[in-house]
């Protein structure tokens, strides 16, 4: 049988731990309190019997001599001299007092070592639970900020120990990241009205030029080519802030019912791309999320849309809405060119696009999957796709109900 891989420094591949890891800090810490007791008693009482059964076998040796060296007694005094068998019975009964001193000894040290361990072990647990106290502070600190509450503080006091350092740090990441997603929020505001208002003033003069009777043919065909080229680009920067705003914490979380949204996005799709008719086949039934209407909507329509507009000539579009769980899935599948199974995730990172179209923005921006992923991590859902063997996708949303 083949060993289990192990890091270089001696760790297990992650995903197996061992049972020792398996158990929180706080008792980790309790059972080794016990431990390094219950080792430190051992060795306390083997050294404490070895030392008191040395001092009983010099005495038990002095005692003998003096009993089997007695003097005789005087001759007015008649006492018979102890013979060899009387001797032989003495250093018996003293080797078996000496062993039954030692034994007793023995039991009541191992009775109070057990129960003053159990104490240890307590006391232990209540050491490192105070121990432990301000980390619990600062993991609860952790858990309950977000996006919207980065302005709190830990505010650890106490002495200058590891915690607080600990818990200072920790706060001054807080505020770095705070100004960050402060700067984040006022470019995507600034850029919203920035980079679109140039691009609404072009498309309203081009379509003025397109209207003026006296413009020539080839002036209305280079109007014609840079509206097409000014919508492309409005496009691609309404796409690029819908993904910055989507990857930001949601501020509207309410009941949805996906069933609608999956309509009303159907209802929005151009299912002629290309003079390509696209068939869209629907099993659907009521199931309720939480998250925001109209990003959902968002999302749900892009899957559609890229379901579409990478499809063949008279292809069709499977969307089904059931529920897991504690999941509402959403599976959308389409007919459509071959796609390497090895090139199915690049398909979820901006500018990637089917059938290695990376150039060309006639289809598309390449931001669409995009957005659905950065969507679907903002409601802490997930979303999948795979290559279906004759050709298209096969992509799965799942949202927490």
């Amino acid at each position: 049988m083949t060993p289990p891989a192990v890091s270089p420094k001696g760790r297990t591949r992650v995903g197996r731990r061992l049972p020792w890891h398996r158990l929180g800090l706080r008792m980790r810490l309790t059972l080794l309190y016990g431990g390094l007791f219950f080792v430190a008693g051992s060795v306390l009482l083997w050294f404490t019997y070895l030392l008191t059964a040395r001092g009983l076998n010099q005495r038990f040796v002095l005692a003998y001599g003096k009993v089997t060296t007695v003097d005789p007694p005087p001759a007015k005094v008649p006492m018979p001299v102890p013979d060899n068998v009387l001797a032989q019975r003495l250093k018996s009964d003293m080797r078996q007092g000496a062993s039954d001193v030692l034994s007793e000894m023995l039991r009541s040290s191992l009775l109070v070592m057990i129960l003053v361990g159990l104490v240890a072990v307590v006391l232990g647990y209540l050491v490192a639970d105070r121990a432990l106290r301000p980390l619990d502070r600062v993991t609860e600190t952790a858990q309950r900020l977000s996006e919207s509450t980065l302005h709190e503080r830990i505010a650890l006091s106490g002495p200058d120990d590891e915690v607080k350092r600990l818990a200072d740090t920790f706060d001054a990441m807080l505020d770095r990241l705070h100004r960050v997603f402060d700067a984040q929020r006022r470019f995507i505001a600034n850029a919203s009205h920035e980079l679109r208002t140039p691009l609404a003033i072009n498309r309203t003069v081009l379509e003025v030029s397109l209207e003026e009777p006296a413009a020539s043919e080839d002036l209305k065909a280079l109007a014609r080519a840079l509206l097409g080229t000014n919508s492309r680009y409005e496009r691609l920067i309404e796409g690029l802030l819908l993904l910055a705003q989507s990857e930001q914490e949601l501020t509207v979380r309410k009941a949805v019912d996906l069933e609608h949204v999956v309509r009303t996005a159907a209802e929005q799709l151009d299912l002629q791309p290309r003079r390509r008719t696209v068939t869209v086949h629907r099993d659907l039934r009521p199931v309720i999320v939480t998250g925001d209407p109209l990003f959902l909507e968002r999302c749900l329509f892009n899957l559609l849309e890229n379901a579409a507009t990478y499809n063949v000539r008279d292809g069709e579009v499977w969307v089904s809405l059931r529920e897991e769980g504690e999941h509402g899935v959403v599976v959308v599948e389409n007919t459509g060119p071959p796609v390497p199974p090895y090139d199915v995730d690049d398909l979820f990172e901006p500018f990637r696009r089917q059938q290695g179209d990376r150039v060309r923005s006639a289809r598309g921006a390449g931001l669409g999957l995009s957005i659905v992923r950065a969507i679907a991590d903002a409601h802490r859902g997930t979303v999948t796709a795979v290559a279906r063997p004759k050709g298209g996708l096969i992509v799965t949303l799942r949202l927490p109900k």
